[in-house]
């Protein structure tokens, strides 16, 4: 299928390019060429009206600019449930779809693929390289920069539609220069759920001194206010799974009320409280749940939307030592549900 390049890159291409492109339709026919997502296909069909580039992100950000947008940029893999559902669910909605298209410049990239990138230091490299040098752990992750290039919210996984929306007016609003992510959402993103926190056995009880000492288990911090629907899906669906209660006692777990001025002690040894260490740690969206070693160092987090499978992939993850061995926590999942279906065990993603 022969696809129109936009005219705002038609600006830019200059007669090298242009007859090299030509030299190639000639050679091989037109179909998919200039078309980013046909190069690198994903789990499902990006939405035809994500962004034509030639993956030069200085340049893509300047055009982003001058059409008074910012920048997108979206990282998929293949066989990947969440980027599914930011497609079908978040993307089919037209207010969603409407602001987007109003507000932002939209990209994808293959967090596997290999095609060649110019990121906004002008280095070059493939779509793999760039998502491993920003730490790309969830799918999807979403970064969205402002006029300099700079990052201004990155989103690491699924975020439900209502949040989802509320992310996309926080950034068109640029309302960064005035609150932060999770205090807007706290006020933004309404959802119907319990006014009261949720509380769970394996909770660390005060005083909350979370410094490791030798013999230490590994700490999972959780953050979570009250009225936070997903927080409440956690408790009823994700804390109640037999694999994931056998997990969490490989942890001491403590559990703070995002904003709360509990005391606490910092596993470096600072004390403080809940509420000005959640926005030491940049904490933007709850339930989020910061994995700190026997070192007292922090090697993992979540703070996206994630089912079970996810959840316990993830304290698997931290409790095993997988993150020592392998950088990727996408590769672990995989390996990890692979393992389960050697044993001929159902594995849903989803569930």
């Amino acid at each position: 299928m022969l696809r129109v390049v936009p005219y705002r890159l038609c600006q830019r291409i200059n007669m090298c390019k242009w007859l090299a492109v030509v030299a190639v339709s000639l050679t091989f026919g037109v179909s998919g060429l200039l078309h980013g997502q046909e190069a690198a296909p994903h789990a499902i069909d990006i939405p035809p009206w994500f962004a034509t580039s030639f993956l030069d992100f200085r340049e893509d950000v300047a055009d982003a600019a001058k059409q008074h947008r910012r920048l997108l940029i979206y990282f998929g893999q293949d066989g990947c449930p969440y980027c599914k559902q930011l497609m079908v669910t978040n993307f089919s909605q037209r207010s969603i779809v409407d602001k987007t298209r109003k507000h932002f410049v939209a990209i994808a990239l293959n967090m596997w693929g290999d095609r060649e990138v110019t990121w906004l230091d002008g280095r070059v490299m493939s779509e793999k390289e760039l998502a491993l040098r920003l730490k790309v752990q969830f799918t999807p992750t979403l970064l969205f920069l402002d006029e300099k290039g700079s990052v201004v919210v990155r989103l690491n996984g699924y975020y439900p539609p209502q949040r989802f929306e509320a992310v996309l007016d926080y950034v068109a609003g640029h309302h960064e220069r005035k609150k932060t992510l999770a205090d807007y959402l706290g006020h933004a993103a309404r959802e119907p759920a319990s006014p009261r926190l949720h509380d769970e056995a394996f909770f660390m009880t005060p005083p909350h001194d979370l410094r490791r000492t030798p013999g230490s288990k590994p700490l999972a911090v959780i953050f979570e206010p009250v009225d936070c629907s997903p927080c409440d899906e956690l408790h009823r669906e994700g804390f109640r799974r037999d694999e994931v209660q056998a997990l969490l006692k490989e942890f001491d777990v403590a559990r703070f009320s995002l904003g709360a001025r509990t005391q606490l002690t910092t596993p470096a040894g600072k004390v403080t409280t809940a509420q000005m260490w959640a926005r030491e740690l940049g904490v933007a969206y709850t339930p989020t749940i910061v994995f700190f070693e026997t070192t007292g160092a922090e090697v993992f987090r979540m703070d996206a939307y994630l089912r079970p499978f996810h959840l316990a992939s993830s304290l698997d993850y931290v409790a095993s030592g997988g993150y020592r061995v392998e950088p990727s926590f996408q590769r672990f999942i995989q390996a990890r549900a692979e393992r389960s279906r050697a044993r001929g065990e159902r594995v849903d993603l989803w569930k």
